[in-house]
């Protein structure tokens, strides 16, 4: 068993991530019938009521939390709770003398809530938004409103893609369309396996033509896409650390593990490199690197062009995808600089940090994959302890300047950079008040994606056209000019929408249902941000219950070709007479 990781920022304390209550008779799906009138939104407790012992349980968007409960994501953890924001070395690593800025989770709670902001904005949004014959008619300010988002939400539509009218999306037309058929079933459920440790990573997960494959305690497996039985399976020495979420052409990705558990030992650290081969389930080499008689402990991985790249706190290394050949490794030198992580895709780029780990100087750099030298550099202003990358092509940079966020979602600012010059494009500021993007290390941005020239990211949760309901829109700034543009999409009373990943010129999100809907996949018209539905998941409560424990902070996402898979990162001991799962998988019924 490795050294526990620190949870990522707004993951509930481990011991119940994932934890959905037990299903109803019947089983998982089996229809219910909807709550009584006083019933508690989704997230809540149903009756009967839950043992205290259940953590992790979260109160609905709007509900505030009820005695013996767990708060809401982004609360401070009570009193004799696991602190899931305490100061802790980077995955996998030996707890060190001192708290490494970079690679560390922001610490704090969640959003700092501004009484008379959210009072004026609600205000706003009531007067603003007036609702006829299922149309939103908005008013603009004396500047049109462009500066504030809620007031510039386009009305959803449930199909269309934007219609033949609108303009294609600079980045294409997306892949993604609309089934006969949106309504979902549940495909299968993956239990989540036995862990005998504290905790025990298990992240990584993909889709092919062929197969959802995720890794499991120790192990990387291939399901069949509708049925969930296992294809392939690839054993592994330890549990798997971090993975690459991104996919070369011929379907390889890479992945962090650790090796076997030393003689006398309580944990085994995150040394072991690989590359797996999704389409034919094996493990192509594996590889560590040493530092004089020590191997190297690693906290990130990534595939980025075609090389592989690992990064921690005593520098970073890169391989050859295809051979595993070392093409780089850590060396010290005078300015105590080293690759704290890496972010892929297309292209391969690093957080740099130079001199006293207490005050880091961080750059980020865009490198040759071949030699690891930067083809161009951008240093990141005083004040900045951590970065992230949440795009290498183009290069789009996050950090929380000063720590003034506030927020402990890591960014207060993006930074457009000029990958061939290093010039710095645009500086977009996104208020923590205003926006709810989250950045955990250096490729661990969610709710938060890049393309068509812009930069995507969701609006902070606020009062819906419903009494006590929420909703949220997600708007984009220009990466050229760094101004909002007047892309909006409205994710309707009591729902939330986050983005999930880009589909061409089109927007893949997500939208967490209120307690008496199922959540949906939809795509963002790239050009007119006109939304056509994917997918809608059950209403049912106990699919709803389940599907509500995976949040995107917490969990990993993914959609295509009309299947939405829901996974774990992160797997604790379970507790007793509560039923959990590594993965969820729903499908067109």
């Amino acid at each position: 068993m490795t050294q526990p990781p620190p949870p990522p920022p707004n993951e509930p304390p481990q011991g119940g991530f994932g934890a959905p209550p037990p299903p109803p008779a019947g089983g998982f799906g089996a229809p219910t019938p909807p709550p009584p009138a006083d019933q508690p939104g989704y997230g809540y407790p149903q009756t009967p009521p839950a043992p205290p012992a259940q953590p992790g349980r979260q109160p609905g968007y709007g509900y505030p939390a009820q005695p013996g409960q767990q708060p809401g994501y982004g609360y401070p953890a009570q009193p004799g709770q696991p602190n899931p924001y305490g100061q802790q070395p980077p995955y996998g690593q030996q707890q060190p003398p001192y708290a490494y800025p970079q690679g560390m989770p922001p610490q704090g709670g969640g959003k700092k809530v501004n009484t008379t902001t959210a009072i004026v904005i609600a205000a706003v949004v009531a007067v603003a938004l007036i609702v006829g014959a299922g149309v939103w008619y908005v008013t603009g300010s004396d500047n049109g409103g462009k500066d504030d988002p809620a007031q510039n939400s386009s009305a959803g539509s449930t199909g269309g893609g934007g219609g033949d009218d609108a303009k294609p999306a600079p980045d294409g037309a997306g892949k993604e369309e609309q089934p006969s058929n949106t309504n979902s079933k549940v495909l299968f459920q993956l239990p989540a396996p036995k862990v005998t440790g504290t905790v025990a990573g298990v992240n990584g997960s993909w889709i092919t033509d062929k197969a959802y494959v995720k890794s499991g305690l120790n192990e990387v497996v291939g399901h069949d896409l509708d049925k969930g039985t296992e294809l392939w399976t690839i054993p592994l020495p330890g549990e798997v650390c971090a993975a690459s979420p991104h996919v070369t052409k011929d379907n390889k990705t890479a992945i962090l593990f650790a090796g076997p558990m030393p003689a006398g030992a309580t944990y085994s650290p995150c040394t072991e490199v690989g590359v797996i081969d999704i389409d034919a389930g094996r493990l192509v080499w594996q590889k560590s690197v040493k530092d004089g008689d020590d191997k190297v402990i690693f906290g990130e991985v990534t595939i980025g062009g075609d090389a592989v790249g690992a990064g921690g706190t005593r520098g970073g290394a890169a391989f050859d995808v295809n051979t595993g050949k070392i093409r780089w490794q850590p060396k010290a030198n005078a300015e105590q600089c080293r690759d704290v992580g890496y972010a892929g895709g297309e292209a391969l780029a690093t957080v740099r940090s130079c001199g006293s780990v207490s005050a880091p100087q961080l750059s980020i750099e865009y490198l040759n994959p071949k030699t690891g030298a930067p083809l161009a550099k951008y240093k990141m202003p005083s004040g900045v302890d951590q970065a992230s990358i949440v795009s290498t092509k183009p290069l789009v940079a996050a950090a929380d300047v000063g720590d003034t966020a506030g927020d402990g979602s890591g960014v207060s600012d993006f930074f457009s950079i000029d990958e061939k010059t290093g010039k710095l494009r645009a500086r977009i500021p996104a208020d923590a008040e205003k926006y709810a993007p989250r950045c955990r290390d250096t490729e661990g941005c969610t709710k938060v994606v890049v393309g068509n020239g812009k930069i995507y990211l969701p609006t902070e949760e606020h009062e819906g056209g419903t009494e006590g309901g929420r909703t949220n829109e997600i708007v984009s700034f220009d990466l050229a000019t760094g101004k909002l543009t007047s892309d909006r999409a409205d994710a309707g009373d009591r729902y939330t929408m986050h983005p999930i990943r880009m589909d061409g010129g089109n927007v893949i999100a997500y939208k967490y249902p209120p307690y008496d809907k199922g959540g949906q996949v939809v795509s963002l018209n790239g050009s007119s941000m006109k939304e056509t539905l994917l997918l809608e998941n059950p209403a049912d409560r106990a699919v709803r219950e389940v599907s509500t424990s995976f949040t995107v902070d917490a969990a990993e996402f993914r959609y295509a070709d009309g299947r939405l898979f829901m996974a774990t990162r992160l797997m604790s001991a379970q507790s007793a007479g509560f039923k959990r799962y590594l993965a969820v998988g729903f499908g067109a019924g």
